[in-house]
């Protein structure tokens, strides 16, 4: 099975159901520490050893989802960021967020 991180996201203009139940667990086993909150988006926090380190990530992430088109998220700070992914245009999840999610990770020193 070709893994979520050698995929692309894929726009979204809305008109597509929201991703559900087992569709969502299905997708969530395929990331590492990620959370699907009330089937509504996906959380991960990420520390750092300072704040150079979350600017960084955050930076590299960003340059991402301009390459995908699809976009996070992000509050940071010392030691720390959080990243949150929904699909703006449905409101909930699509499959391009656990793509965008598997990708982020690859960004990440875990």
């Amino acid at each position: 099975m070709e893994s979520l991180s050698s995929r692309h996201c894929v726009p979204c203009h809305g008109g597509v159901p929201r991703l559900r139940g087992e569709e969502i667990e299905t997708l969530l086993r395929q990331l590492r520490g990620w959370e699907a909150v009330e089937e509504q988006h996906l959380a991960k926090g990420y520390k750092f050893q300072n704040f150079a380190g979350a600017l960084a990530f955050v930076n590299r992430v960003g340059r991402v989802a301009e390459r995908e088109g699809h976009h996070p998220d992000i509050s940071f700070g010392w030691g720390y960021a959080h990243v949150k992914i929904y699909t703006h245009a449905i409101g909930g999840l699509s499959e391009s967020d656990f793509i965008l999610a598997a990708k982020i990770d690859e960004e990440s020193d875990e």
